[in-house]
């Protein structure tokens, strides 16, 4: 069955959206638990070539609404290498004219006037830079390579051609103040981007913080000054005129990142490239995390999918109100029951009430969301709920 004729079924069926994963990058930052490939760099056109591959599979072109194309730092790749990407994208997995959101991730350093230059040409009309901190002595602490001087040149070249910047931000590194994080805040503003990302630092296992931490090198911030830390995000930018649309997310009005509410809205989407996960037809699947793996496996005509499961109704209905809660929306029971076939007070009724009850979500019979107060602690209510 071809593709257009999927386009009855509802977007959690069949996907409106595709994520490719470039895992190239300069460096590999201490924090980041990403499929990623530091000092690859000879392997990249192979790369390509059995990324093409991958996307040629089901032998149609998809149209599509967003397309995200993340990392690793997709900007790394040389100009020509980009141009190359961008081809086959344009190719495989072309946009709705006009209303089409095309994302790319990069770097403050990986933004020379070539390779935005390319951007342009094939139409990027939204760039998500990882500015982390503008701080120079928290920069080494997450051992980004780049500095805060790079910053203000890399959204100046974005801005001469593209329609749309997001800023992804950090808080709750090590040694950082509430001080440091509110000139965090403020500096960002002050380069005006239509969107801002802001995360509080995670240490994951097997990151190289996360073994610092284990052996007492580096010491978490305090849970109270991480909660002040977020806190004050929300207040800073929503007085800005920012929607704080999800958990770690804020908008201008109709800048919200269309691609990523695919995902809390735990609607199907595409996924291509080496660690790509994908949902389709109520399937998911992953792909190798390794990219000689990835490259060997496509190249010998071997599928790269590790992993694949379908879950139970109720298990993905229960997975669906975890998503969906973490959105300023939150969960609409109507659209729910459609979406899942399930009701949302059977499935979670009393343990909903009690959070009600103590001020961590709203419900007004139709809608149910988290609080302010819910927000802080978002994650242990969803596990809860879970």
């Amino acid at each position: 069955m071809r593709p257009d004729q999927f386009e009855i079924l509802p977007a959690w069926r069949w996907p409106r959206a595709a994520y490719v994963h470039i895992p190239f990058c300069a460096h590999h930052c201490g924090y980041c638990d990403f499929a990623v490939a530091a000092g690859q760099d000879h392997v990249a056109d192979l790369y390509l070539e059995a990324l093409e591959v991958e996307l040629a599979g089901p032998g149609e072109p998809t149209p599509l609404r967003t397309l995200f194309i993340g990392g690793g730092t997709p900007t790394h790749l040389q100009p020509r290498q980009l141009e190359r990407l961008l081809t086959m994208l344009r190719r495989w997995l072309p946009l709705e004219q006009s209303t089409g959101e095309l994302s790319i991730e990069s770097t403050p350093d990986s933004l020379d006037d070539e390779r935005v230059s390319v951007l342009s040409a094939f139409g990027i009309n939204r760039v998500s830079i990882g500015v982390q901190s503008f701080n120079a002595r928290l920069l080494p602490v997450l051992d980004r390579v780049h500095d805060a001087g790079q910053i203000p040149g890399a959204l100046e070249r974005v801005r001469s051609s593209i329609a749309q910047v997001s800023l992804d931000l950090i808080f709750g590194i090590p040694g950082q103040t509430l001080d440091d994080w509110a000139a965090d805040l403020d500096q960002a503003l002050a380069f005006e981007p239509q969107h801002l990302s802001t995360y509080g630092l995670t240490y994951e296992k097997g990151t190289p913080l996360w073994k610092q931490r284990q052996r007492g090198q580096v010491r978490p911030v305090d849970e109270e000054l991480e909660r002040a830390m977020y806190l004050l995000a929300t207040d800073r930018l929503e007085a800005a005129g920012f929607e704080h649309y999800e958990i770690s997310n804020f908008a201008r009005s109709g800048f919200r990142c269309r691609h990523n509410e695919t995902y809390w809205a735990n609607e199907a989407y595409f996924g291509f490239g080496v660690g790509a996960a994908r949902y389709v037809m109520g399937k998911r699947e992953l792909n190798t995390r390794s990219t000689q793996e990835y490259i060997r496996r496509v190249l010998a005509g071997e599928s790269p999918t590790i992993q694949s499961e379908e879950l139970a109704p109720h298990e993905r209905a229960r997975e669906t109100m975890a998503v969906q809660l973490r959105r300023a929306d939150g969960i609409d029971r109507w659209r729910f029951r459609e979406q899942t076939e399930h009701d949302l007070d059977a499935l979670i009724g009393p343990k909903m009430g009690g959070y009600v009850a103590k001020g961590f979500l709203n419900d007004d019979g139709s809608r149910v969301w988290l609080t302010r107060q819910g927000q802080c602690v978002a994650d242990a209510i969803i596990e809860e709920l879970f």
